[in-house]
């Protein structure tokens, strides 16, 4: 942290500026707080010379709303978004997005503080990055934001701050005709052959920061300058240094072919099973850096609001009223020289700059990267140097420049800057260590915290000269018109920043790619060639949905869903039931009188049936009016109905009971009569909701108090119905008697009569079980799935599960059975013999419960749905088609949804629900 600089805005709504926590090249992090509420905040500024740019301002807001809904877990909640007040000067106000401040210290200055991390720090860090990714990727997306300095390590674990290109930039800057370029601070493979980044190119820099990590070196830097490029494209990563249980996970993730790289997910189960926050629980970091993050929070917690017009800030490095400390920026009797940024008389101006001979200007997402503080001495080079594309003209280069130890100041600039005091010794004004800058602000001497970087080659410089703003060498061409889309609101969920990394030159750490953005945000190559088409659906990204719809926020979640005709997705909620056209996505109408039901079916043609809590009710699809009603009390002798078990056509079955008194036997002579007892009454009934008619009522068991049993059909049969009890509605003496075995029921068709009842092998009430019309049983047996003979619980065959996984219920469709496992495993087996056709992961970290499976109307495709993600298989042979995650929050502002996944199929359509969001996917 540093002192508020003069022209730093004071107020960003209803936070006081207190301190600027780092600079970014796009913005500056300010500590803030609300003096009203005692609350304090990170808030991200923008540059105002870049918050005039429209295609900035759209992309900083789409960030900020990815941020949004990301928010939970390792992404600190969004508090507020909007423009400063109260800024000084003329200048355009500044956007600003404000987020919770937590205690923490951003991933390179960390690594200058404690050197190379520990293995259970690097897992917990990966893994909390990659549960992040697996978020993003499951839209379809790429985040972009990964960097040193975009990731924090906080006390119970690390934080993400950036959510798109700009806020990991390594240096953006305005051009001509409303034109933003953004360079990054890393490339990958796929880059510098300018192909297209997706959700694998993630991948690739997590890899480089977990080597930076485990090492505190970037694993592409050996050799000259100039063939960084073809290094990071060919070489294999040196990886020497990384921890031999980390290294094959780090290296996979460094693949060349971005289809050979692993999913998120799986990384972050490969480095934390029980997830980042249970690897990390009791403590994580080392003691150097628990201390700085103490530390900070203190001086955070004692930083006092500024008075008007002063930019005192107690508790700050070099703030004014502290005592000078050479080298400390913005502190009086630091060592200043005219012309930096923040000493008196500053006049801004890009050209203070540090530059050698040709104005070559350094490069600070070179240094940043590679040289984050003391560690092991290493030769330590920049990973790339692009070189432009061809049919791109570029100047000759001149001959390379002197080092930066020789090459001469220039004007107001110091001669050169202090290495890091020997061993890695903390600096002074600071009480660990001193971190390098972030980023260097224009007028600004960056200063080193580390070996100084090989010579600067001279590149071509950008659209302003050497003057120019950016902090490195960039190639400034125009772009063809493009314009302005229409306001999307998912778009930061749908479209990736395309970044034309063969434009670029520059020195950045994985090379410098660079997006030129046009006013109308299209991204776009720098050269002359017309602009890209829209970009390829990516290998595993779900396709675009046919349409999207919320369900009010006014209303409660709907507690049911079910599609009538092929027409409507009835929905059901607490308040009332609602119906939407599967055709548009649009609602068409609600109705109170429907509320809690329990599904919705086809009653007939033209009428959509709903089983409520209290009655049956059959409603009009155009307009949801009720058309016939029957109350239970009067249509089943005052019995209450309990859930339904299963419906085949116009046929429903369920339980329902009531209370009967049974009277006390006559008593002896000279004895007392005994009290009455109320007994509860079960029976299941068969009703057709087309005639409106009972079929049959057939006494059974009662259940676990109130006395109504739960039962689901397992199986129908020409002749009869299979039937499992729900074992939370077993009785405790039923449960003693079985003995810890489930049993299945079979009832005749069309008298409701019991036929049998019988068990099977070790199968316990709790067990998933489903049987076929050809009177085969499946029934999950320890880790086991079994196939019995239904009528005689002969044997037929048994696939054995993973360890320590049990089967949930099967799905049988022509001649397969498809399964899921707990250990969030789907697959198929024959129904004849047993026979493994196939199984795969869904890749979502176990254990939890096992996905719940649905196969499209066509039964080609398979989809699995569990609490994190909807998986989408090829139902013959397993390959894995598609994933889909929403980012997990109702609301910008609300709270985080951790309602599971659900799928529905009609049609060449999956209706895919979380909560209150559904989504309409094609599906073969």
């Amino acid at each position: 942290m540093e002192a508020l600089r003069q022209d730093d805005p004071r107020r960003f709504g209803r936070f006081t500026a207190l301190a600027r926590f780092d600079e970014q090249a796009s913005a500056v992090r300010y500590v803030a707080r609300d003096t009203a509420s005692g609350e304090t905040a990170l808030v991200t500024a923008a540059r105002p010379e870049l918050a005039a740019v429209p295609v900035f301002s759209r992309r900083f807001r789409a960030e900020a709303r990815t941020a949004e809904r990301l928010a939970g877990g390792w992404v600190s909640p969004p508090l507020e978004t909007g423009k400063a007040a109260g800024t000084p000067g003329d200048g355009p106000e500044p956007l600003w997005t404000a987020a919770g401040y937590v205690p923490a210290l951003p991933l390179d200055e960390a690594v200058g503080i404690a050197g190379p991390l520990p293995e259970r720090v690097v897992r917990v860090l990966g893994a909390g990055i990659a549960e992040t990714l697996s978020r993003v990727h499951a839209t379809g997306a790429a985040l972009q934001g990964l960097a040193p300095g975009t990731v924090l390590l906080a006390a119970d674990g690390p934080r993400l701050t950036a959510f798109g290109p700009l806020g990991a930039a390594a240096s953006a800057e305005a051009g001509p005709e409303d034109r933003l370029s953004v360079r990054l601070g890393y490339l990958t493979p796929e880059q510098i052959a300018g192909e297209e980044v997706s959700a694998a190119s993630d991948l690739f820099v997590l890899g480089l920061l977990l080597a930076y990590a485990a090492t505190g070196a970037t694993p592409f830097t050996e050799g000259p300058a100039e063939g960084a490029s073809r290094r990071i494209a060919e070489d294999e990563p040196e990886l020497d240094g990384v921890p031999q249980e980390l290294r094959e996970l780090i290296a996979s993730c460094l693949a060349k072919d971005p289809a050979e790289r692993p999913s998120a997910g799986t990384v972050a189960a490969e480095l934390a099973l029980e997830g980042a926050a249970g690897l990390a629980r009791g403590g994580w970091l080392p003691e150097p850096l628990a201390a700085a993050v103490a530390d900070q929070e203190a001086r955070v917690r004692a930083l006092e609001v500024p008075a008007a017009g002063g930019a005192e800030t107690p508790g700050t490095d070099g703030a004014p009223g502290t005592a000078g400390t050479p080298g400390t920026d913005g502190a009086p009797g630091a060592d200043r020289t005219p012309g930096t940024d923040g000493a008196p008389g500053t006049d801004g101006a890009p050209g203070a700059e540090t530059a050698g001979p040709g104005g070559i200007k350094e490069d600070r997402g070179t240094t940043r990267f590679l040289n984050t503080g003391p560690r092991p001495p290493r030769n330590d080079t920049p990973t790339t140097q692009l070189a432009l594309p061809q049919g791109v003209a570029a100047p000759p280069p001149p001959a390379l420049a002197p080092t930066a130890q020789q090459a001469p100041a220039a004007p107001g600039t110091p001669a050169a800057h202090s290495a890091p005091a020997p061993g890695g010794a903390p600096q002074p004004g600071h009480p660990y260590a001193a971190p390098a800058a972030p980023y260097a602000a224009p007028g600004s001497v960056p200063p080193h915290s580390g070996p100084t970087p090989y010579p600067a080659a001279a590149l071509p410089t950008g659209a302003g000269g050497t003057g120019a703003g950016g902090g490195g060498p960039m190639v400034s061409l125009p772009l063809p018109p493009a314009p302005a889309p229409a306001p999307d609101p998912g778009a930061s969920r749908r479209t990736l920043l395309t970044i034309a990394a063969a434009a670029v030159g520059g020195l950045v750490v994985g090379g410098g790619a660079m997006a030129a953005l046009g006013s109308g945000e299209t991204a776009a190559a720098t050269d002359d060639k017309p602009a890209p088409k829209p970009r390829r659906t990516l290998p595993g990204q779900a396709p675009e949905p046919r349409w999207t719809y919320t369900h009010p926020a006014s209303e409660a979640p709907p507690l049911t869903a079910a599609v009538w005709q092929d027409e409507l997705l009835v929905l059901t909620g607490e308040s009332q039931a609602a119906a939407v056209d599967l055709r548009t996505g649009k609602r068409r109408w609600q109705r109170a009188d429907a509320a809690k039901g329990q599904a919705a079916l086809a009653a007939g043609t033209d009428l959509v049936f709903v089983a409520s809590p209290t009655e049956f009710l059959w409603l009009a699809p155009k307009d949801g009016k009720v058309v016939h009603r029957v109350r239970h009390t009067e249509a089943f002798d005052d019995l209450a109905v309990g859930p339904l078990a299963g419906s085949s056509g116009p046929v429903i079955w369920f339980t329902a009971s009531h209370t009967v008194t049974v009277k006390a036997p006559k008593p002896k002579k000279g004895k007392k009569k005994g009290k009455d007892k109320q007994v509860p009454e079960a029976f299941f009934l068969a009703y057709d909701i087309v005639r409106r008619k009972e079929l049959w009522r057939t006494p059974v068991p009662a259940g676990r108090a109130p006395g109504t049993p739960s039962y689901r059909v397992a199986a129908e049969r020409s002749a009869d119905i299979l039937v499992r009890q729900r074992s939370a509605s077993l009785t405790p003496a039923e449960v003693r008697a079985a003995k810890r075995k489930g049993s299945v029921r079979s009832f005749d068709q069309k008298t409701g009569k019991l036929l049998w009842t019988k068990q099977y092998g070790a199968a316990t009430p709790e067990a998933a079980t489903a049987g076929d019309e050809d009177g085969t049983l499946y029934a999950a047996v320890g880790t086991d799935l079994e196939a019995f003979e239904a009528d005689t619980a002969k044997p037929l065959w048994r696939v054995e599960g993973t360890e320590g996984s049990v089967y949930g219920t099967p799905l049988i469709a022509g001649p397969l059975v498809h399964t899921t496992e707990s250990s969030q495993s789907v697959g198929a087996v024959e129904r004849e013999s047993g026979r493994l056709v196939w199984r795969r992961s869904t890749e979502v970290p176990a254990p939890g419960n096992a996905p719940s499976i649905t196969l499209s109307s066509s039964e080609k495709t398979l989809i699995a749905a569990d609490a994190v993600q909807v998986t989408a298989f090829a139902a013959d042979s397993g390959e894995r088609l598609w994933k889909f995650q929403d980012i997990g929050a109702a609301e910008p502002k609300g709270a985080t949804v951790s309602a599971p996944y659900r799928v529905l199929t009609v049609g060449k359509t999956a209706i895919v629900q979380r909560e209150r969001s559904f989504y309409a996917f094609p599906v073969a």
